[in-house]
């Protein structure tokens, strides 16, 4: 363990930011590290407990073996603390700047509110490794001379393909967009994740013999049934980004978007890409000098709220049809699983005025723009109580309720009917029963990621792409050296 009183001495203490008056000015991240011997204090508070919920799967879907490297970070042995990190997940730096973590509030500390801060010392190790130079290439020492499609190249695609490549076969990653790194690079705010990140992983991959193919979309560009004939396998990690119906009357007015088109071309805008690329069916979209409101209350709909602000909205507010919950959650009753508590995200501390059990009934307008957002007080049972109404006045809007699985378009058309007798009823692609394997009904074709299992965190991609990587190696020749 760390320090064996260290919990009992040491407060805890986690990243600062940067004024909110000064980060709203950039894209850039605003998190103010911390020095090494804080980050040593930090993880001496780690008990090493007997049952360490921690790495759970209550905690961590990767299954980090946190109380270990916190040991390592506390003793000064970073370069252990490091391949300890790195055998469990390919992108420390990307879960610990953008994951919720869970392993916090699985850490038997957080009975008294006072958790390790896992978050904290994980980026820390990741961004030791970088300045010590430990991100190298891992290239196989033998070949297998089996070709695996990786179809995607968000967290699940990359995770499984980096584990694909350091196995010894030749795997290739297809990707629509002009760069890798799917919902990471074009979904998460720069202010949350620098994209500089994923290009240095996909360099690394690149020396392990991974081959990237971007604007590649299959299905439109290149049919599935070309790729199944030229792979001994195709892994299918396509995300799921079809955004959920919310089925609010707007009368064709103009001002009004789904969440996901309004952060990716902010994205394209940080990176130097084409704002609207050729195909493209929104329009740009700008915040500056507007009223702008965000119906939904998760983690997307808080993206969108620090967007807006660093583009220059007047105003921000944001709408979630459930009640504000408690300050605090009843510890024995939720502990170790995540626990719904007042939460404030970073970009709802620059200033957002936050609307709590308020259904949005109409968009409102004028000569074919938006002037408001009409709304109403709701009951327990989420339905509008009559004589609450009110107008918010809005320029633009945007809807941030959730996704409702992959879009049908693409590959999934061109699949058919053969992999809709493999798809679940919220349309997401399912896999055969024992779901360890990731083998869908299709030959040759496996399913890892949002597009198996739905919307979730990046560390549950990373494990799925990692799952599916063993399960793949496993049937191509018969036994495996990857990690669960």
């Amino acid at each position: 363990m760390g320090k064996v009183t260290g919990f009992l001495e040491i407060d805890r203490q986690t990243q600062k930011y940067q004024p909110a008056s000064d980060r709203i000015r950039h894209f850039r991240e605003f998190t103010l590290p911390m020095s090494d011997e804080e980050v040593g204090k930090q993880a001496a508070r780690c008990m090493d407990c007997g049952v360490p919920y921690c790495h759970g799967p209550t905690g961590c879907p990767v299954h980090n073996q946190i109380p270990d490297w916190n040991d390592l970070v506390y003793g000064g042995d970073w370069e252990g603390a490091i391949r300890n990190l790195h055998s469990t997940n390919n992108f420390p730096e990307f879960t610990g700047r953008i994951c919720p973590a869970p392993c916090e509030e699985a850490c038997t500390l957080n009975l008294e509110d006072v958790p390790v801060t896992i978050k904290t010392i994980e980026q820390a190790i990741a961004d030791k490794a970088y300045k010590l130079g430990l991100i190298v290439p891992q290239t196989p020492k033998h070949k297998t001379g089996k070709r695996v499609a990786v179809i995607g190249s968000g967290p699940a695609g990359m995770a499984a393909a980096q584990q694909l490549g350091r196995a010894g076969h030749d795997v290739h990653v297809y990707e629509r967009e002009s760069r890798p790194g799917g919902l990471l690079r074009y979904g998460i705010p720069d202010f949350k994740m620098e994209k500089h990140w994923i290009d240095k992983r996909v360099e690394q991959m690149q020396g392990e013999g991974v081959t990237f193919h971007c604007g590649v979309e299959i299905g439109a560009d290149k049919p599935l049934a070309e790729l199944t004939a030229e792979y001994d396998a195709v892994l299918y990690c396509g995300g799921a980004e079809k955004p959920r119906e919310a089925g609010i009357p707007r009368e064709g007015l103009q001002g009004i978007f789904d969440a996901m088109p309004y952060l990716v071309q902010q994205n394209r805008r940080v990176g130097g890409e084409a704002v609207m690329p050729k195909g493209w069916k929104s329009e740009e979209i700008w915040a500056g000098g507007k009223h702008v409101v965000v119906v939904g209350g998760g983690d997307t709909a808080s993206d969108c709220v620090g967007t807006a602000f660093r583009q220059g909205a007047v105003k921000v507010t944001q709408l979630d049809i459930r009640p504000q919950p408690p300050a605090m959650e009843n510890k024995l009753e939720v502990w170790p699983y995540w626990a719904t508590k007042m939460r404030t995200s970073s970009s709802q501390a620059e200033g957002a005025v936050r609307e709590f059990q308020v259904a949005t009934l109409a968009f409102i307008g004028e000569d074919g723009h938006l002037t408001g957002v009409k709304c109403a007080e709701v009951d327990e049972k989420r339905k509008p109580i009559p004589g609450t109404e009110f107008v918010i006045k809005a320029d633009l809007a945007f809807i941030a309720i959730g996704f409702a699985g992959p879009f049908e378009d693409g590959l999934l058309r061109e699949a058919g009917e053969g992999l809709k007798t493999v798809a679940d009823r919220r349309g997401n692609v399912s896999v055969q029963a024992d779901d360890k394997a990731y083998r869908t009904s299709m030959d040759k074709l496996y399913a890892a990621g949002d597009v198996r299992r739905g919307q979730s965190l990046v560390v549950w991609a990373i494990r799925e792409g990692r799952q599916a990587a063993r399960a793949i190696d496993i049937d191509l020749t018969g036994s495996t050296t990857l990690p669960r």
